[in-house]
């Protein structure tokens, strides 16, 4: 089970957009297989991070125009988003330690 809480269209604002915290969103879909070995991943990113930072994931297949909005051209996507804007975006598979050192800085901005 996923540390990472499901957002949506109707959630994604006050979950992503209004939060006081950095959020990195896993933009993925159960059939990619990169986005499964991402999860364990994110998963102890999101409990190093837990009280400063917050993952959440979107299911591009139930989520189109979340995708759309983001441009995401392929899986995983990951926006870190702080303060409501989108300060970065990457595709593929980040190591542990880049994704690590990506959230500290965002949580050192914030």
């Amino acid at each position: 089970m996923s540390h990472a809480k499901q957002v949506s269209l109707a959630t994604f604002e006050s979950e992503v957009l209004e939060s006081s915290m950095p959020v990195v969103v896993d933009f993925y879909a159960d059939w990619c297989a990169p986005c499964r070995m991402l999860g364990p991943v994110l998963d102890r990113v999101s409990t190093a991070f837990d009280g400063r930072a917050k993952i959440v994931k979107v299911n591009i297949d139930q989520e189109p125009a979340l995708a759309q909005q983001f441009n995401v051209s392929s899986i995983p996507t990951l926006a870190f988003v702080l303060r409501g804007e989108v300060v970065a975006q990457s595709a593929g598979m980040p190591s542990e330690s880049e994704l690590s050192a990506v959230v500290q800085q965002m949580v050192d901005l914030n």
